[in-house]
């Protein structure tokens, strides 16, 4: 999913940035894509529901202080692909689980850096 290549720029490159942390990565991603899932399957995929997945993932993701920038793109990547409920845990849960777990390796031994700085 390309929203995870934008995930990794942050983790790997930013991990001190509030928006690397990893409840953004994998709450953002989840918060987003199920916004996507919920506004495609009841409004379908036209402009206006794009726009109204992106705007309310937006909104969600400021709320629970989970604003995660690329994950801003997944409903676009939900409505656009069709997809289904069992798009939330594959790919997304366990891709961002896995960006969290690559990103937690590559600070600790590579740029011997604190990561995370915060968890929840």
């Amino acid at each position: 999913m390309a929203p995870f290549g934008a995930s990794c720029v942050l983790a790997f490159a930013v991990p001190e940035a509030p928006f690397s942390q990893p409840r953004n990565i994998i709450g953002g991603h989840l918060i987003t894509t199920l916004c996507g899932l919920v506004i495609y399957h009841f409004f379908g995929d036209g402009i206006y529901a794009l726009s109204a997945g992106v705007g309310l993932g937006i909104a969600l993701m400021s709320l629970t202080k989970t604003t995660h920038p690329p994950a801003g793109a997944n409903p676009i990547v939900v409505l656009t692909s069709a997809s289904s409920w069992s798009f939330l845990f594959t790919p997304v849960l366990i891709g961002s689980v896995i960006v969290v777990c690559v990103a937690l390796l590559y600070n600790k031994l590579v740029r011997k850096g604190q990561y995370p700085t915060f968890w929840i």
